[in-house]
């Protein structure tokens, strides 16, 4: 029914096997063609225009993904959580918003399929689009965060071993890699 209402604007990608969360992100990447993507948690809503602000800072060039929320790697505490800066150039960005060049997402390798759970997949991400010499930078825009369904409605045990799994990518990858991060603010 949904495929009645779409226009030459956009892009139904429908995935038929049971693929995980980074596999499923990167069917987004690899079957759409626009130049820009924007990944969005459900819980995240709309308060006002929050496209068109990320895409005029896309447009500029000098960031290869811009989000809502984001930080800086801690780097006191071994790279084990994100200090919350504000808007600024971050080290990584939060899935509850992220909107990105497509073809820097692809040449960065886009999304690890490793990560069958979101949590912690989106800083991985990150890290990988920094890796490539990707500046990140983190937005005031128009959102709130509603009930996050897919942390408080996940199975606990699961959510938390593959967290676990998706941060321990991060740290064997990416831990004491200081030249990536951005300038620490």
């Amino acid at each position: 029914i949904l495929v009645n209402e779409l226009d030459s604007r956009t892009s139904l990608v429908q995935l038929t096997e049971d693929f995980g969360w980074g596999e499923s992100a990167n069917a987004l990447l690899r079957n759409v063609t626009s130049e820009f993507i924007v990944i969005m948690d459900p819980s995240t809503r709309f308060t006002g225009d929050a496209i068109s602000p990320a895409l005029a800072e896309l447009k500029k060039r000098e960031f290869v993904a811009v989000g809502w929320r984001g930080g800086l790697m801690n780097l006191d505490d071994e790279w084990r959580s994100v200090d919350d800066k504000g808007a600024g150039e971050v080290d990584v960005l939060f899935s509850y918003f992220i909107a990105m060049h497509r073809e820097d997402a692809l040449a960065a390798r886009g999304f690890s399929n490793r990560a069958l759970y979101y949590r912690n997949a989106d800083i991985e991400f990150s890290l990988n689009l920094r890796h490539s010499n990707g500046r990140l930078l983190q937005m005031d825009l128009p959102l709130e965060q509603d009930r996050h369904h897919g942390y408080h409605d996940a199975d606990p045990e699961y959510r938390e071993t593959q967290s676990k799994k998706n941060y321990d990518r991060i740290l064997e990858r990416f831990r004491g890699k200081t030249a990536i991060l951005s300038p620490r603010r």
